[in-house]
């Protein structure tokens, strides 16, 4: 079978009319999303059929390379990503037969019956431990199923987790995005690390604010606002001191609890003036500790069955316990020795324009490592904690791959769609566009970076694809290699709440398949405010405003 070389201008030569054509599987996904709310699966499937047309057509790849690209991102789809969100959602299925999902709720209430305190509790902090040990959509899939479980609505719970899962992403799964951005560009890991530690904590200074905005609106940043900029200042302390003077690979599992231990402590000392349950607001005398008779009642009943509570948190405390355990240094060596098979993925062969092997080419079958692996064994000891039968097991993992059938058809289309992309070279297409920019690329180098994860929906995956290009770009404009390389991990956090395989996980697990375009709607705002703040950043680190942040 005929390769396929790399082009980067295939329209008439022309950069700007290849970014054009480039642009189109992505217009065609998010408009068919936003604007005409199509199902997801129907969306991704005719926006990988644009990228296939846009590959065959306007950049010359070969059908059968074209294809068999889009059967490689189906692949990866399918693992590790459905592998892991399968196991993830599987085990909340597990507490949900046993009724320990509801037990949960009233555990977290003991910490809070607040629903905007616990939101940032579970979808900021336990949400980036999670991201720190697993990645991937674990934090998602698990953070909104917790959301409902503690009473928030399903469309809501799901919102509220894409947006949390941001400032922890760029170190997520033991900052393997920041490792590869350092081994595909030559950079030091350490100081690609300190920069992005010098970016993402203004994001986690603000995000706890977002989330209390998004649960409850004005009246809630109003009466909880301590707690939220309380957690959000200690979680971004924590990122900034561990990612600069400690190991920027721990930096998020330090954060998360930084933030968890001070708004525990703060909640000892100031409560909001009304307290936001399941039922409604509920009055607190004089704004302090001390609820009114009906508060006090239910609160006490709450406090009762700690062994029931250790039961109920014991699943999470078991993905951890697992997750720490497989990354420990010589288990994470052996598991990586021992565990894997990789292998050049069979017909395909891309090359790029100096003739080299692109190594998305190669698959990695890294089955006992994998962290959808990790989670089925903490799915079977849980199963055995709770005492479940191997009838019932099977029959919930059963219930939850019927849950997820169309997410599954979802994920494997927008990966399908990404490698289409990316082997063609429409994706880099889109990034050398926006590097023509010169010294204004500073401004917009995060966008590069959320444009990878949110067609790859991963940081790691658009570290691969745009690092060397925000390398190629330092170089040209003399910005630092640092500085633009961080701004491609952390302008990428903020893709991960609008990619298409992301708002899939989200919706499915809530109950919400579907209603991806609704969810879509609901992040979208928040993402780009946010992004644009990232630019300004970024761009002042580039001057002399903001220039003694950067990493010497």
């Amino acid at each position: 079978m005929d390769g396929y070389q790399q082009v980067f201008d295939p329209v008439a030569g022309s950069l700007a009319w290849s970014a054009l054509f480039a642009a189109l599987p992505l217009a065609t996904l998010f408009v068919l999303l936003g604007a005409l709310r199509w199902k997801a699966w129907k969306a991704s499937i005719a926006a990988l059929a644009v990228s296939l047309a846009v590959a065959i057509f306007a950049y010359s790849m070969p059908v059968g390379q074209a294809l068999l690209a889009a059967s490689e991102g189906a692949a990866f789809g399918l693992f590790p990503i459905i592998w892991i969100v399968l196991n993830a959602l599987w085990i909340y299925k597990l507490t949900e037969i046993t009724g320990y999902d509801q037990v949960l709720r009233r555990a977290f209430g003991s910490l809070s019956d607040d629903q905007r305190i616990q939101a940032i509790i579970i979808a900021f902090c336990f949400g980036a431990l999670l991201e720190a040990l697993a990645g991937f959509g674990t934090p998602v899939a698990v953070s909104s199923v917790m959301l409902m479980a503690v009473g928030l609505r399903p469309m809501k719970a799901a919102a509220v987790s894409l947006v949390a899962n941001t400032a922890p992403v760029a170190f997520g799964a033991i900052a393997v995005p920041i490792t590869t951005l350092g081994k595909i560009t030559g950079l030091d890991a350490g100081a690609l690390g300190a920069m992005v530690g010098r970016q993402t904590p203004v994001l986690a200074l603000f995000v706890p604010l977002v989330l209390v905005l998004m649960v409850d609106g004005r009246r809630g940043v109003r009466q909880t606002w301590p707690v939220a900029l309380v957690g959000g200042a200690a979680f971004a302390g924590a990122q900034y001191l561990t990612a600069n003077f400690i190991s920027y690979e721990i930096t998020d599992i330090v954060a998360a609890f930084a933030g968890a231990f001070a708004i525990v402590g703060m909640l000892r000392i100031w409560r909001p003036r009304e307290v936001l349950t399941a039922q409604g607001p509920m009055p607190v005398v004089a704004g302090a500790a001390v609820a009114d008779a009906r508060f006090e009642a239910e609160h006490k009943r709450r406090r009762t069955g700690e062994g029931s509570a250790t039961m109920a948190f014991a699943p999470y405390l078991i993905v951890v316990a697992l997750f720490a355990i497989a990354t420990f240094g010589p288990v994470k060596a052996w598991l990586a020795e021992h565990s894997g098979w990789q292998f050049a993925w069979p017909g395909l062969n891309v090359v790029n324009a100096a003739g080299e092997t692109v190594s998305s080419v190669t698959f990695n079958f890294n089955l006992f490592s994998a962290g959808g692996t990790t989670l089925l064994v903490a799915g079977v000891l849980t199963a055995l904690l709770y005492r479940i039968g191997p009838g019932r097991t099977l029959r919930a993992y059963a219930d939850t791959v019927h849950q997820f059938r169309w997410t599954i058809v979802t994920v494997a289309a927008v990966l399908a769609l990404a490698y289409v992309m990316n082997l063609s070279g429409q994706t880099v297409t889109l990034g050398l566009f926006l590097a023509e920019t010169g010294a204004l690329f500073a401004f917009l180098s995060p966008i590069v970076g959320w444009l990878g994860v949110a067609v790859t929906g991963s940081d790691t995956s658009s570290n691969s694809l745009f690092g060397m290009l925000q390398y190629a770009a330092a170089e040209k404009t003399g910005i630092s290699a640092y500085l633009l390389g961080a701004a491609n991990t952390t302008g990428g956090v903020l893709g991960k709440m609008i990619s298409p395989q992301n708002l899939a996980i989200a919706a499915a697990v809530v109950g919400m398949e579907g209603r991806e375009g609704e969810l879509f709607r609901k992040v979208v705002g928040w993402g780009v405010a946010m992004l644009i703040a990232i630019c300004l950043l970024v761009y002042l680190q580039s001057t002399p405003v903001l220039g003694w942040m950067v990493v010497g």
